[in-house]
């Protein structure tokens, strides 16, 4: 078994002596982990940075095997932030995100496509918000989509300020105010959907609201195979945020 993907780095830990465990997350091929031999010296190992690009080929005697990557990097992404600590901080947050909310080997080639375009935006005026969009994107990918398009309790669509935690739908100001310390908020650009900057409070907002749909339907379930359920990076790029 074998084929050629081109994939993002989402982690690289050590194995052995001299050998790495790849996780990658492919267009065709979802997320697909592999062993790199000679992976930890120090004339490769920079190439596997999480947020890096490679051009990947795989190898297995059976499908189901861990197989065995050679890879050749194809955009150094994580070099160019390596001086913004709050953007690498992102980039560690959405690479290890992705690995923790994925199932191996199922594709998701849209997901694929948004993730890649937010590393290469890093850069940008808004890639915090866009960041947080992402989020709620994964979310919709995995199945659990929130609805901030109309109030739960009227059908309409204006002064949405909530989000009921029970359902993921928006919720007005004046449908939730009898209920409004069991709400979440919903911050203002998610509603606008216009590209902006916005104060860190509102993208603190934004983070706390797809943080929790991920931990209830999605982290808690990656505690049952040794995991801790939300990773530490997200948690260390919140804190980041709210230092900034």
């Amino acid at each position: 078994m074998d084929w050629t993907d081109r994939g993002i780095v989402l982690s690289a830990r050590k194995h052995g002596e001299n050998a790495i465990i790849l996780s990658l997350l492919t267009e065709a091929h979802g997320r697909h982990m592999g062993l790199v031999r000679g992976g930890t010296s120090r004339k490769v190992r920079g190439i596997y940075e999480p947020g890096n690009v490679l051009d990947a080929h795989w190898r297995a005697r059976l499908e189901d095997h861990l197989g065995s990557y050679a890879c050749e990097l194809a955009h150094a992404h994580a070099a160019q932030i390596l001086d913004d600590p709050l953007r690498l901080a992102g980039l560690s947050s959405l690479c290890a995100v992705i690995e923790t909310a994925l199932p191996e080997r199922e594709a998701h080639a849209a997901l694929y496509r948004d993730t890649l375009d937010l590393i290469e935006h890093l850069g940008d005026a808004h890639w915090l918000e866009a960041y947080v969009r992402f989020e709620v994107a994964l979310l919709r990918e995995m199945g659990f989509g929130l609805d901030l398009t109309t109030c739960a309790a009227t059908g309409r669509n204006d002064t949405l300020i909530y989000v009921s935690p029970r359902s993921g739908c928006a919720v007005s100001a004046a449908a939730g105010e009898p209920y409004r310390d069991k709400l979440l908020a919903l911050p203002q650009f998610l509603v606008a959907g216009d590209a902006q900057v916005v104060p860190a409070a509102q993208i603190l907002d934004g983070l706390n609201l797809t943080g929790y749909f991920l931990d209830r339907s999605i982290f808690v379930h990656s505690q049952a195979i040794g995991h801790s359920g939300t990773p530490p990076a997200r948690e260390r790029f919140i804190e980041r945020v709210r230092r900034a």
